[in-house]
């Protein structure tokens, strides 16, 4: 079939497939978000290695609706971080929900964005919601916001196989990383993550993840 080439696929003994499965959930449970980040410089190539992993993510169509928008430049990094504890001021002080307000407490966070300017990286993934076609005229994207939250998982699996840390940090409102990183009216910042190394001291919440039968239901 035109258009069309053979599936790489390498079938594996149930043994060692339940070794690679054991050995990726081991790793995988240990990764943790840190807000405390070290400022010791990340090679460039490992960004952009984590970036193409990232766009190995299916997506609606096989449009690929999204962008990644990566600043290392300190005073881009504190444009941004300025602007977002402005709005983060503002949602802690009048925008919040007290539900929401209440389950955050535990986690001791604030209006205050350290890692914006400490992290050596800051990656910004945009959704395109529109895409040019090959006529010169706009169509719709399809299932983009889906397609970019499993590029953005994708991306942190990477960045945390690699011997990294990152956080997914949503300003609310997001519109001003559109104006400062002067992104098209048709692309929607989903996702600010820092990345880097932690603190050698680095603390995070003493959380426990839900067990297997509190977010699975099977029928034999």
């Amino acid at each position: 079939m035109d258009g069309f080439i053979p599936l790489q696929f390498k079938e594996r003994e149930v043994e060692e497939m339940l070794l690679i499965a054991k050995d990726t959930y081991s790793e995988m449970k240990g990764r943790r978000t840190t807000r405390q980040f070290s400022d010791k410089e990340v090679p460039k190539q490992l960004l952009e290695l984590a970036i193409k992993t990232a766009s190995t993510a299916p997506s609606g169509a096989h449009l690929q609706p999204w962008t990644f928008v990566v600043v290392s430049n300190q005073e881009l990094k504190q444009k941004i971080r300025t602007a977002a504890e402005e709005e983060e001021l503002k949602t802690y002080q009048d925008r919040m929900p007290e539900a929401w307000a209440e389950i955050l407490k535990p986690l001791g966070t604030d209006h205050i964005k350290e890692h914006i300017t400490t992290a050596p990286w800051l990656v910004i993934i945009f959704k395109q919601n529109k895409r040019l076609r090959d006529n010169g005229q706009w169509g719709p994207t399809y299932y983009a916001t889906e397609s970019v939250g499993i590029a953005a998982g994708m991306f942190i699996s990477a960045i945390h196989k690699m011997g990294l840390c990152t956080l997914t940090h949503t300003p609310s409102p997001m519109g001003f990383l559109r104006q400062i990183l002067q992104r098209p009216e048709h692309e929607t910042a989903m996702l600010l993550m820092p990345v880097g190394y932690p603190v050698e001291d680095a603390k995070v919440p003493d959380l426990q993840r839900k067990p297997l039968d509190e977010i699975s239901i099977w029928f034999d």
